[in-house]
C-alpha cells in the first residue's frame, strides 16, 4: 500500500469504524495513539502495521488496530487513553514520554509499548532497560545522546554560527532533558544560547519574538506538540531567516532545514515485534527496552536555498535523504 493511501486510511474511515463491527473479524485489538497527525506521523503507523502483517497479524482478519491522533493536544491524549481502557484493547502502542505517562496513569494492566521515548529510565517510564517491570516497555530514542552531534552539524552548515535558540515544550520530561543536554553541548562548544520555553500554542510566536537578533539557528527539541506544530514553527523561522534543526525527518519534510536522529519508522517496525510477543503471551515487563540502530541525516535543499545556505557537497554525500 502506498504511503499516501495509508495516510488517507489512517485519517479517514479506518479510525472511525465501530469497534464491534471490526471485532467480529478480529481476535485481538491494538490501540495506536499518535501524538501528532497522520499527515506527519503516518509513516510511523504504516511501518508498524506492515511489520505486524509480516508477523502474521492482519488488520481486519485476526487483528483490529484502532488508530487515534492527539494532534499535539494534551486533553485529547487523556480522551484517547480513556477510550482505549474502556474498549479493553489488548495493547496500547504510543510514543513520547507524556503520552506514555498518560497511558501508564490510566492502566496498570493493559500492556503499553512505546515506539520511541526519551531516556525512559531517568524519566520514570521503566525501572531499568534490561528489566522494565510493570506493564510498559519499548524503544528508547537516545535523543539526548545525539544533541551534541546536531550542534556540530549546525556549525558545519550555518555560516558564522555563534548563537543558538533552543526551543522546547518544557513540561515534557524528555524534552526538558534534551534541552539541558543541548545547553551543556553549547557551553562545551563555546556557543551562546537563548532558551525558548513553550507551554502552549500562544508561546510559539512570542518565543520567536524573543529570539530576534539573538540566534543564528534554532534547535527544536522533540515533543508531540512541537512535531504537530512543525509547519508553523518552520514558517516563523523562515520569516526570520533562521535555520532549524530537528530530531526527525518528518519535520524537515514540513519545511525545516535539517534533522539528525533515530529513524522512527524503523523503531515502530521493531515496536511491532514487541506487540507480537505480548499478544503471544510474553509479559511486557520481561521485554528489555532497546536502543535505536538506524540514524539518519536529512536536508531540505529548498529551505536551504530560501535561506541562502549552500550545504557542502561533502555533507550532502553523508545525507540519508535530500528533499528538493
Amino acid at each position: 500500500m502506498r504511503r499516501r493511501e495509508f495516510i488517507m486510511l489512517l485519517g479517514g474511515t479506518a479510525a472511525a469504524w465501530p469497534l464491534g463491527a471490526r471485532a467480529q473479524q478480529a481476535m485481538r485489538v491494538v490501540g495506536f495513539m499518535g501524538g501528532g497527525t497522520p499527515s506527519i506521523q503516518g509513516s510511523w503507523a504504516a511501518a508498524f502495521a506492515q511489520r505486524l502483517h509480516e508477523l502474521g497479524w492482519v488488520d481486519g482478519r485476526n487483528l483490529a488496530i484502532e488508530y487515534r491522533w492527539a494532534e499535539g493536544k494534551s486533553e485529547r491524549v487523556t480522551e484517547i487513553v480513556a477510550e482505549f481502557v474502556r474498549l479493553k484493547v489488548d495493547v496500547i502502542v504510543t510514543h513520547s514520554n507524556p503520552l506514555v505517562v498518560a497511558a501508564k496513569q490510566a492502566t496498570s494492566t493493559i500492556p503499553i509499548v512505546f515506539g520511541a521515548a526519551g531516556d525512559p529510565v531517568s524519566t520514570g517510564l521503566v525501572a531499568s532497560l534490561a528489566r522494565p517491570g510493570g506493564n510498559v516497555t519499548g524503544l528508547s530514542l537516545q535523543q539526548t545522546d545525539t544533541a551534541g552531534k546536531r550542534l556540530e552539524l549546525l556549525r558545519e552548515v550555518v555560516p558564522g554560527f555563534r548563537r543558538l535558540g533552543i526551543m522546547a515544550k518544557v513540561d515534557n520530561p524528555g524534552a526538558a532533558l534534551e534541552m539541558a543536554d543541548v545547553e551543556a553541548a553549547a557551553r562545551a562548544l563555546g556557543i551562546e544560547f537563548t532558551l525558548a520555553e513553550i507551554r502552549r500554542a500562544a508561546d510559539i510566536a512570542s518565543a520567536f519574538e524573543a529570539l530576534k537578533e539573538r540566534a543564528d539557528a534554532l534547535y527544536v527539541c522533540n515533543d508531540p506538540f512541537m512535531n504537530a506544530n512543525a509547519t508553523r514553527i518552520n514558517t516563523l523561522a523562515a520569516a526570520m531567516r533562521l535555520p532549524t534543526i530537528f530530531n526527525f525527518r518528518e519535520n524537515v519534510e514540513a519545511g525545516g532545514l535539517m534533522s539528525y536522529g533515530a529513524n522512527v519508522p524503523d523503531l515502530f517496525r521493531r515496536a511491532a515485534d514487541y506487540v507480537d510477543k505480548i499478544l503471544r503471551g510474553t509479559k511486557p515487563g520481561d521485554l528489555p527496552v532497546e536502543q535505536p540502530t538506524k540514524f539518519e541525516l536529512v536536508f531540505n535543499l529548498t529551505t536551504a536555498k530560501a535561506l541562502g545556505i549552500d550545504v557542502a557537497p561533502s555533507l550532502l554525500a553523508r545525507a540519508d535523504q535530500i528533499i528538493e
